[in-house]
């Protein structure tokens, strides 16, 4: 148990760093478009590592969500023509295709490591494979950041942050409790179902972010995002209704085991 939880959270750093590497090294459409395929990895590593079951409507999900997360890349507008060498460009590539590899790795370890190894269902087990990993690559950004120099870059930033350095510190606590509140979440869909569907559900929030631009900072909501959003939803919509399948079919053969055990 010890070694495969301290495998999982190994690989956290060494993800961000090439996340990091990827998002430096290219431009942002490119970047988006790259870690959409990271459903396409996490379908393998399920099928290989948790005997995951494709049917036709898993399949429709998956493939309609990565069309939808590729689709809203390829409209980002942040996309600008940055000139890059080709070094580069080959090296953010490849880490983030490795990163989103290592990424769905890591989702299908997780599910192993819960179904398999720790085999405990309580919210503490999930909670401690959060706050664990996050410990250990938040040590890691820390040292790296010392070790850089790039710690002095923070505070310029913070202290030429327009709205003051208190709103610049709110920003970034708020925002580390709410992606650990979200990576519980995403974790409890790992323990429950499995790591296809909670990737699933993560990649659907990608679609989203451009509603609540609308809602919160009125940004202009076209086309594209619009047909973006109806996709993920659709995909969605495909993987919970096969989940409801799979539950009436579970509680139909309980229900006649039931019986014929009554029966004898």
């Amino acid at each position: 148990m010890e070694n495969s939880t301290q495998q999982v959270e190994l690989q956290i750093p060494g993800d961000n760093l090439m996340y990091s590497y990827g998002l430096l090294y290219l431009p942002v459409s490119t970047y988006s478009l790259i870690c959409a395929s990271q459903l396409a990895f996490n379908c393998l590593f399920s099928l290989l590592l948790n005997a995951q079951k494709f049917t036709a409507l898993i399949l429709n999900s998956v493939v309609i969500v990565t069309i939808s997360a590729a689709l809203l890349a390829v409209h980002s507008e942040s996309d600008t023509s940055t000139k890059l060498s080709a070094d580069k460009y080959a090296i953010g590539f490849v880490c983030t295709v490795a990163a989103s590899a290592t990424y769905a790795l890591y989702l299908s370890l997780l599910e192993v490591t819960f179904k398999r190894v720790i085999k405990s269902e309580t919210f503490d087990t999930i909670l401690k494979m959060q706050v664990f990993p996050s410990f250990i690559a938040s040590c890691a950004c820390v040292v790296g950041l010392y070790a850089s120099g790039e710690i002095r870059i923070l505070t310029a930033e913070m202290n030429g942050f327009n709205k003051g350095e208190i709103s610049y510190l709110m920003t970034l606590i708020w925002t580390a409790v709410l992606w650990q509140i979200c990576c519980i979440g995403l974790l409890g869909l790992i323990f429950e179902v499995s790591s296809l569907f909670s990737n699933v559900i993560s990649t659907l929030g990608l679609p989203a972010l451009p509603l609540l631009a609308v809602i919160f900072f009125h940004d202009k909501m076209d086309g594209e995002k619009i047909i973006a959003l109806l996709l993920a939803v659709w995909g969605f919509l495909s993987y919970v209704y096969q989940n409801y399948l799979d539950d009436s079919k579970a509680k139909s053969s309980k229900s006649e085991e039931n019986e014929a055990t009554i029966t004898h």
